[in-house]
C-alpha cells in the first residue's frame, strides 16, 4: 500500500461519504463506509495518526475514573469495545494488569468494590478478576515502588496497545475494502453548491503542491481540534466546537518500575489518575490536563506540566526521577467539546463523550471520545450519513471485523506487532540479508522495516518512520535522531529521491525530535506551529 495520489483519482467521480481527517476517528469511519460498501474518500493533511491518535496513554480501557464520576453507561460501552477490538487486533491489543498501591485499609476497600464493579460491567468481555494484593505480592511485582505505610493493592486488567501502529492498520483494512486514502493532502475548501450545502472539498497536495477539487452526497469533518476550521469554511460566524486539553506524556527507562504490570496512581493532586505502563520496553508516563486556547500537529509540554508528573511519580518510586532521566516527552490535544455556559476553565467540566452533529446540509462533524470508542463512533456517523445523504442502508459490518494484520503470536519477537505482516518482512530480509542490520544498537528494529513500511505502509518521511511506523521519537528522542540518516538513505533510495531531499529530511527531522528533549516554561505562540486544515 504505497502512498496514493490525488491525481490518479478519476475527475468525474462522485463519492458516497468524503472523510477529511486520519486519526482514529477518520480512519474508522472510512472502514466503516468501505466495508458497507459505499465509495468513501478519506484525506489527512499529514500522516495517518499525526496528531492526537498518536499521542495516547496507549490503553484500550473502560474508564476507571468515569465510573468514579458516576458515568456507568460510557463505561459499559466503551468495555464492550474494548473486548471487540482485542479480539480483532489480537497482534496489537494485549490484555495488561495494572495494580493500584494502597497506603490506607479504606483505599484498600473502595477501590476493590469499584473495580468489582467495573469488572461486572464488562461481563463477556471481561479480561480478567479485579483482587487484593497484600503488601508482599505487591512489592514482588512492583519493586520499584515504595513500601513505607504500603497495606497493600488492588490489581485488575485493562487493555494496551500501540496507537499509531492501529492506525496504520486500519488504513490498510479500509483500503482493503475499497476505500481511497490521501495523505499529505490538505483540505483548502468546502465545495458549496447553488442551495450553499455542501458538496465537496476542495485539497491541496503538499507534496506536489497540485490542487483538486472532489464531489460527494456526505462530507465528514473528523478533524480532531481542527474541526472548527473546517466549520468556519462553512459559515465563518460559526461558534467553536471544541475546546483543546493538553495531555502529557514523558518516557523513562523501564527500571524506575521494574515490572510487567503497570501502575495506575488513583488520584493526583489535581484530582485526575496518572498512569505508568511498560510500554515498548520502556516506562510510560503520564498524563496531564491542561485547557488550551490554541491548537497545533506539534504541542510542546510546559514544564510545569512535566514537574507535576515528575512529583506524582516520585510519590510512588523508590527512585525519583527527574528532567535528566526523561527520554523523550510527548503532548496530545484532545478535542474535547466545549462547554456552552460556563468559562470553560476547566476541562473537568467539559465532556470525553463524542459528539456528532450535522453542522451543515451535506457536512456532518464528529469529535470527542477515544480510541477504545473509535469503532462505535463510526458506526453511529455513517448510520447518520447514510440518513442525512439519502443513501442505500446498508447494515454495520464491522463488529467482527478483523483488522489488518490480526494474528496470534507463537513466541516474543518485536516483529510480532505486524502481526501476519511479520512473513513479509521476514521473506523481504531473505531476499536481501543486508536488510537485516538493526537500525541503532539500543532498539530490535531492522532496515527491512524502513523498507517495508514505504512499501506497505504509505510512509513518505523519516518523520512517518522514527514517529509512527517504529515509535522511536516517542521512547527515545536522541537514539531516533542517531536513526535519522541511515533511516533518510533508505527512504531517499526506495522513494527515488535526491542528496537535496535526503539532508533536508534529517535536518527536519532533527528539529522535531528536538522538541521532544527540550522543554519549555510557557508557550512562545510564535514557535507553536498552529496549522489547520
Amino acid at each position: 500500500m504505497k502512498r496514493f495520489h490525488q491525481h490518479q483519482i478519476a475527475e468525474n467521480t462522485t463519492w458516497d461519504i468524503i472523510i477529511i481527517g486520519g486519526g482514529a476517528t477518520g480512519l474508522g469511519t472510512a472502514l466503516d463506509a468501505a466495508t458497507r460498501g459505499y465509495k468513501t474518500l478519506l484525506v489527512e493533511q499529514s500522516d495517518f495518526a499525526k496528531g492526537t491518535s498518536s499521542r495516547s496513554t496507549k490503553l484500550v480501557h473502560g474508564g476507571v475514573r468515569y465510573l468514579a464520576q458516576g458515568d456507568v453507561g460510557l463505561v459499559k460501552h466503551a468495555l464492550r469495545e474494548r473486548g471487540l477490538l482485542q479480539q480483532n487486533a489480537k497482534h496489537l491489543v494485549n490484555k495488561e494488569e495494572f495494580v493500584i498501591p494502597c497506603y490506607s485499609w479504606f483505599s484498600v476497600a473502595k477501590y476493590l468494590a469499584g473495580l468489582s464493579i467495573y469488572d461486572w460491567l464488562a461481563g463477556k468481555y471481561s479480561f480478567g478478576k479485579s483482587k487484593f494484593l497484600s503488601k508482599e505480592q505487591v512489592l514482588a511485582k512492583m519493586p520499584g515502588i515504595k513500601a513505607k505505610r504500603l497495606k497493600g493493592g488492588i490489581s485488575y486488567f485493562d487493555g494496551k496497545f500501540d496507537d499509531a501502529r492501529l492506525a496504520v492498520n486500519i488504513a490498510q483494512t479500509a483500503v482493503e475494502k475499497g476505500a481511497t486514502l490521501l495523505t499529505y493532502t490538505k483540505v483548502i475548501g468546502l465545495v458549496k453548491n447553488n442551495d450553499q450545502s455542501i458538496g465537496g472539498i476542495e485539497t491541496e497536495d503538499l507534496i506536489t503542491a497540485q490542487k483538486a477539487k472532489f464531489t460527494g452526497k456526505v462530507v465528514i469533518n473528523a478533524t480532531g481540534v481542527f474541526v472548527d476550521d473546517i466549520l468556519q469554511m462553512s459559515n465563518p460566524s460559526s461558534k467553536k466546537m471544541v475546546r483543546p486539553s493538553q495531555g502529557v506524556h514523558i518516557v523513562l527507562k523501564k527500571e524506575f518500575l521494574n515490572s510487567e504490570s503497570a501502575l495506575m496512581i488513583p488520584k493526583t493532586s489535581d484530582g485526575r489518575v496518572l498512569f505508568a505502563v511498560p510500554w515498548h520496553e520502556h516506562l510510560l508516563v503520564g498524563t496531564t490536563d491542561t485547557p488550551l486556547d490554541e491548537h497545533s500537529l506539534e504541542p510542546r509540554a510546559l514544564k510545569t506540566e512535566i514537574d507535576f508528573i515528575l512529583n506524582t511519580a516520585a510519590a510512588y518510586l523508590n527512585k525519583k526521577p527527574t528532567e535528566t532521566d526523561i527520554l523523550s516527552v510527548f503532548s496530545g490535544l484532545r478535542p474535547l467539546a466545549a462547554p456552552t455556559n460556563s468559562d470553560g476553565n476547566s476541562t473537568k467540566e467539559i465532556s470525553r463523550d463524542h459528539k456528532l452533529v450535522v453542522s451543515a446540509q451535506g457536512l456532518i462533524t464528529i469529535t470527542g471520545g477515544k480510541w477504545t470508542t473509535y469503532r462505535k463512533m463510526a458506526e453511529e456517523t455513517v448510520d447518520l450519513a447514510i440518513t442525512h445523504a439519502a443513501l442505500q442502508p446498508k447494515a454495520c459490518a464491522t463488529k467482527n471485523l478483523p483488522i489488518h494484520g490480526c494474528t496470534d503470536a507463537t513466541d516474543e519477537h518485536h516483529l510480532n506487532i505486524y502481526g501476519s505482516d511479520r512473513r513479509g518482512i521476514e521473506s523481504l530480509m531473505k531476499s536481501n540479508p543486508e536488510l537485516t542490520q538493526k537500525l541503532h544498537p539500543k532498539f530490535p528494529y531492522q532496515l527491512a522495516e524502513v523498507i517495508w513500511a514505504v512499501r506497505n505502509e504509505m510512509a513518505e518521511t523519516v518523520e512517518d518512520i522514527l514517529s509512527r511506523r517504529l515509535r522511536v521519537l516517542f521512547i527515545d528522542a536522541r537514539a531516533a535522531k542517531e536513526m535519522a540518516p541511515k533511516v533518510a538513505s533508505l527512504l531517499a533510495n526506495e522513494l527515488s529521491t535526491n542528496d537535496a531531499w535526503k539532508t533536508n529530511q534529517i535536518e527536519t527531522f532533527n528539529k522535531l525530535a528536538d522538541g521532544y528533549i527540550h522543554l519549555t516554561n510557557e508557550y512562545n505562540q510564535a514557535e507553536i506551529l498552529t496549522s489547520s486544515y
